[in-house]
């Protein structure tokens, strides 16, 4: 398979210049500042792993590179609602267009929709992006560690924190754990093959210093994958195709986490 991360990547800075000729930074930072204050991400999570429940980011995702149409049709409000009335502390949308269906629309109309603090899952390369994030709406922001270098890393988190949002840091490897962030993410699919393994998450969690709270991401798909993971002190995830495929959100989140 090629390597998808790259293609995404190349696609990424050509629609940022293309958003950047259409709505200018000074124009998004006037749509920031309007917005309702941050919702707290990171405290979420962290408050429901205090209370002895699984964290759960529960993901809006129409399609994805591997898997294709996922859930091509579903309704973002509709959904956070679904997630927020079975349990979960956050939300997570796809805002990347071509690779992913996701869109800004889907992003404000799920945020409108719930109480929950929202995360826009996307691509970032550019600080430009982080305030056109803050200015939809989100909370929190991804940024993927194997698609920046670390000076990039920590000056694309700077910018979110002076913008108030929570930072979620994708990792990969144990070289990539290494990155300054309170919130680190573990994904157990790799972004070049997109092929999965929960024992990404597990080898690597002994490197987590214990003050950062660990997220598993991807391949969260039956009860008994959460419970390993909660057997092996992991107790935030991210979960998406896993809870849309079948059109049954809060169903099948109770399935997994009940």
């Amino acid at each position: 398979m090629s390597d998808i991360l790259e293609q995404i990547l190349r696609r990424k800075h050509e629609e940022v210049a293309e958003s950047q000729r259409l709505h200018s930074e000074a124009a998004l930072l006037s749509q920031a500042g309007e917005q309702d204050p941050p919702r707290g991400f990171l405290q979420a999570l962290r408050s429901s792993v205090a209370a002895g429940r699984a964290a759960v980011i529960s993901e809006f995702k129409r399609r994805s590179p591997s898997k294709g149409w996922i859930a091509e049709h579903a309704d973002p409000a509709e959904v956070a609602s679904a997630y927020q009335s079975a349990g979960a502390s956050c939300l997570s949308v796809l805002t990347d267009r071509d690779y992913f269906g996701g869109s800004v629309d889907d992003l404000q109309r799920a945020r409108g929709a719930c109480a929950l603090p929202v995360l826009r899952k996307d691509f970032t390369v550019d600080p430009y992006q982080i305030v056109h994030a803050r200015a939809m709406g989100a909370d929190a922001i991804l940024l993927i560690a194997a698609a920046l270098s670390r000076a990039e890393l920590e000056a694309l988190q700077g910018v979110a924190v002076e913008l108030g949002l929570d930072v979620l840091v994708e990792v990969h490897d144990r070289a990539e754990l290494e990155a300054d962030a309170q919130l680190l993410g573990v994904n157990n699919r790799n972004l070049r093959t997109f092929q999965t393994d929960l024992n990404t998450t597990l080898s690597l969690k002994a490197f987590v210093p214990e003050d950062r709270l660990l997220v598993t991401e991807s391949g969260i798909a039956e009860p008994e994958d959460v419970q390993r993971m909660r057997a092996a002190g992991v107790h935030s995830f991210l979960v998406g195709e896993a809870l849309m495929r079948d059109g049954r959100p809060a169903q099948r989140y109770a399935e997994l986490f009940d």
